[in-house]
């Protein structure tokens, strides 16, 4: 068995009602403050009232100040402190309390205590670090170790950078016509302090008069260089160790024992997924670390009653890191566990299952489809079915090609419900599908992957384009009408989003909010294959498996949907060529 990794749970378990309040408190300080600091930014008359207070012997709470640099900056503060980082709360801490020595420090001089703002602005900061205190044990999720030394990096390298384009902005625009001309030095100063300090006009920088519209650039590229530096210093840690041979091993031993109740729980194998352990090792939790959300598939393999102690150390893992926990396509079984500790559900659609010895052709509603079976039957097209372990290595190699050829594509798709790879000596119990047309030429594939001893789960279509249509469904019904001989029971096919809406919404009396979400999913339809899999599905009169999405807030699902979409790839990873994308899965075959 792979080594059992259990999170620290430290800062969970010493929470209390009172430091939970302590860190609501602080969050929403930061967030009021990041709404009035934009505002005053769009909101010119608030922005120089708020100026003003901020002037002379008058002083604003905490991080108040109007711009939007400053808000930027309290918006990334709330955001990092809302998912409970520990260096959010030590960089607050560490602020805030300064500003509140210096503010109590500035209150005992003559004339600052005069004034009221002072006073409410030494409050509101007293209440905030205060907050902070008394809400320190709720920050405890982790960053990346590198990030110290990325922060640095990049704000280093950066204002270099920067500094040196504001200067040949400042050179080629200077319309200073004195005779105490500026060097390129004194330039270079300049475009220095306004990155920096963002230095309202140049008053005390000799030989220097620029547009306003340069101002701008410079206080634009000045605000860049901030959220680079903010996000190198608070980014999560992104990755995690992938499966071992020791952790595929004892995986394969838990499906071979608990296989058979679920039907996606041979696709725990794909190896650019994560495992964690239950304290027994009869129960594991894969996932995968994607855009900061830790992203578990299917149901925990192994023995249900198992189950607790591998979703707790999965869960405070994710907490520790500041990863979001979230579930795709869970049964109902393992959502009610699930729930118990803490996640909420919502239904993302059906599985398609169909009972082999319930299938038949006959009868009225099977018409079309027994009509459609027909007609590729006489055209002379032939099914071959065996095992991957069967395919001697240089046929496996010709169908991989076959595959990638007709691959739509360059990115594989695919992961609560795909292996991601073809033709591993590991995976020889996986049933292969090859059809032929009249003259012996492989026109399509399907791959299934072992769902329990007596059970197929869909993995892998393709076609080539060029072949009769209608073959991927002659192909399931072969593989259903021979079941008895690959002594096979059960089938899992696709996955059919939103499936109750499009039968809900079809049917005479649904209601307007049902009929316009089901022409919405229509209309997308046209782009992506919502419609067209629970028609494909429906014609096998399968039974339908409900399968949820499992997540803590629903603030999170916006995260969790885009993660879904780039772990299932229909969304590849920002700044990744595709070419570099496309090796990089070819490489986890």
């Amino acid at each position: 068995m792979g080594e059992v990794r259990l999170s620290t749970t430290e800062g969970t378990d010493r929470s209390t009602p009172r430091s939970r309040r302590g860190a609501a408190f602080a969050v929403w300080y930061l967030r009021i403050v990041t709404f009035i600091n934009f505002l005053s930014a769009a909101w010119v008359t608030l922005g120089q009232g708020l100026r003003r207070h901020n002037t002379d012997d008058y002083f604003t709470p905490y991080l108040l100040e109007a711009g939007f640099t400053s808000g930027v900056v309290t918006l990334f503060l709330a955001v990092t402190m809302r998912r409970r980082k520990r260096a959010a709360w030590i960089l607050n801490m560490v602020l805030g309390g300064l500003f509140w020595l210096l503010f109590a420090y500035v209150m005992a001089l003559p004339g600052f205590h005069r004034y009221a703002q002072n006073w409410i602005s030494l409050a509101l900061t007293t209440a905030f670090v205060a907050a902070l205190v008394i809400g320190r044990r709720e920050f405890y999720a982790k960053g990346d170790r590198s990030n110290p030394l990325a922060a640095i990096v990049t704000a280093v390298g950066g204002l270099l950078v920067t500094s040196l384009i504001a200067a040949v902005l400042v050179s080629a625009t200077n319309t200073y016509d004195g005779t105490d001309q500026s060097s390129f030095l004194q330039r270079w100063r300049y475009g220095l302090m306004r990155l920096v300090f963002l230095v309202p006009d140049d008053r005390h920088t000799q030989g220097v008069t620029t547009p306003g519209w340069v101002n701008v650039i410079i206080n634009v590229m000045a605000t860049l260089l901030l959220i680079a530096v903010i996000y190198a210093a608070f980014r999560n840690r992104r990755a995690v160790d992938p499966l071992t041979v020791e952790d595929e091993e004892q995986l394969r031993a838990l499906l071979d024992k608990q296989g058979e109740r679920d039907s996606l729980g041979y696709f725990a194998l794909r190896r650019e997924k994560a495992v964690i352990w239950s304290p027994t090792g009869k129960a594991a939790v894969t996932y995968r670390v994607i855009n900061s959300v830790s992203l578990a598939s299917g149901d925990p393999i192994g023995d249900p009653e198992a189950w607790p102690g591998a979703i707790e150390p999965w869960l405070a893992e994710a907490r520790e890191h500041g990863w979001i926990p979230a579930v795709t396509g869970a049964s109902e079984e393992a959502g009610q566990i699930y729930a118990r500790h803490g996640l909420d559900a919502l239904e993302m659609g059906d599985e398609a299952i169909v009972e082999t010895a319930e299938f038949t052709l006959e009868g009225r509603a099977m018409r079309t489809v027994r009509q459609a079976y027909n007609r590729v039957k006489r055209a002379g097209y032939e099914v071959r079915i065996r095992r991957h372990a069967d395919i001697p290595a240089q046929e496996m190699n010709e169908l991989l090609r076959k595959a990638d050829d007709w691959r739509d594509g360059a990115t594989e798709r695919g992961f609560s419900m795909a292996l991601g790879r073809l033709g591993d000596p590991a995976d020889g119990q996986c049933m292969m599908l090859e059809c032929f047309d009249g003259e012996g030429e492989l026109r399509a594939l399907l791959s299934f992957v072992p769902w329990g001893p007596r059970g197929l789960s869909l993995d892998l279509m393709r076609r080539d384009r060029d072949s009769e249509n209608g073959l991927i469904e002659f192909m399931v019904i072969e593989l259903l009408q021979r079941a008895e001989e690959i002594e096979i029971t059960q089938v899992s096919l696709n996955f059919a989003m939103f499936r109750s809406v499009f039968e809900r919404g079809s049917k005479l009396g649904a209601g307007p909010v049902l009929r316009l979400w089901r022409s919405l999913l229509s209309f997308f339809s046209r782009w992506w294959q919502i419609e067209s899999l629970y028609r494909s599905n429906a014609k096998y009169r399968p039974i339908w498996e409900p399968r949820f999405t499992l997540f803590e807030k629903s603030a999170d699902l916006p995260r969790i949907a885009i993660a879904s979409a780039r772990a299932e790839g229909f969304l590849e990873a920002p700044g990744l060529p595709k070419w570099l994308h496309r090796r990089h899965l070819e490489s986890q075959r």
